[in-house]
C-alpha cells in the first residue's frame, strides 16, 4: 500500500490496529489541515469522505484508546519538511 509518492493516502489512521494504518507514511511525517488550520491531535483522517478523528484531551476509553471527536469539513494531508 505504500508508494513513495508526493501525496499522503486517502485515509489514514494512527491506530495499528486499524485497516487504514501504514508505518512507511506515518514516518515520513504526515501533517493535516483540518478547514485550513493545522492540527497536531488527528488520530485519523478521511479526505474523499471529508472528517477527521480527533483526540479529545488526555482522557482515554475502557480500553486505553484516546478518546476522540470526528469533525466533517476539507480535510488537506501534507508532507512536513525535514
Amino acid at each position: 500500500m505504500s508508494d513513495n509518492t508526493e501525496t499522503p493516502p486517502d485515509r489514514l489512521c494512527v491506530d495499528p490496529a486499524s485497516p487504514y494504518y501504514d508505518a512507511d507514511v506515518l514516518a515520513r511525517n504526515v501533517g493535516v489541515r483540518f478547514k485550513g488550520e493545522d492540527k497536531t491531535n488527528v488520530e485519523e483522517y478521511c479526505v474523499s469522505e471529508g472528517w477527521v478523528r480527533l483526540s479529545v484531551g488526555s482522557s482515554r476509553d475502557r480500553r486505553g484508546n484516546p478518546l476522540t471527536i470526528k469533525l466533517q469539513g476539507p480535510v488537506e494531508p501534507y508532507f512536513r519538511e525535514g
